[in-house]
């Protein structure tokens, strides 16, 4: 398989982080890819020019972050990180929406940020930012019951939802960090600060804030 990617995309180290708890990082061979170019390669693979990617043997293509991980959780015979049935698996899905939705949130107030003087909108960058703290404010009230905190790696718990969120996390650190999303929310940081002690996260840190 082929994954196209860019190094800073919170939804590529998200399908990464999950290619890893899954064993199949080895499986799949990274492609460098910049989605703003809308090469001709990408625009093939995904007619809205968005990493990631992923190029399956057989040619055909998976783009959207839930699409892709969900597709590597069907390729394993460990325990799954989507759910098959029940509460457990809304609550992960509900989980990875919300985190989804941060980093959403998160992507439109930086590009805001990049406008240039009399076409940024300061109200439009405010209202991004108000969403992802009510966000953070809801993962706050239920981090506590948060499974999947072990840093060893060994929390059968784990789902996508804790994935998502934790992703989106590290990526709030990475672009945002003088917001200081831990302050009043301890039990999000303490989450956050275990989770990403697994190997999955400490592989895939972004090392380019560019």
């Amino acid at each position: 398989m082929k994954l196209r990617y860019s190094p800073t995309s919170p939804y590529v180290r998200k399908v990464m982080v999950m290619a890893i708890e899954t064993g199949l990082e080895d499986s799949i061979e990274a492609i460098a890819t910049n989605a703003w170019e809308s090469g001709p390669d990408l625009v093939n693979d995904n007619p809205l020019s968005k990493v990631p990617t992923l190029v399956l043997d057989g040619g055909e293509t998976l783009y959207d972050s839930p699409v892709i991980c969900e597709y590597l959780d069907s390729l394993h015979d460990g325990v799954k990180l989507f759910p098959p049935a029940g509460g457990a698996r809304w609550t992960a899905l509900r989980r990875q929406a919300l985190a989804d939705g941060i980093m959403d949130a998160a992507i439109l107030r930086l590009m805001e940020g990049k406008r240039a003087d009399g076409e940024r909108s300061d109200s439009w960058a405010e209202r991004q930012k108000a969403a992802i703290d009510r966000a953070l404010d809801a993962l706050e009230e239920e981090a506590d019951g948060f499974a999947g905190k072990e840093a060893d790696g060994s929390g059968d718990d784990v789902t996508i939802g804790h994935i998502t969120i934790a992703v989106a996390l590290g990526y709030l650190d990475l672009r945002f960090d003088a917001d200081n999303w831990r302050e009043n929310r301890p039990a999000l940081a303490d989450f956050y600060d275990t989770f990403s002690g697994r190997a999955s996260m400490a592989k895939t840190t972004p090392k380019d804030p560019a």
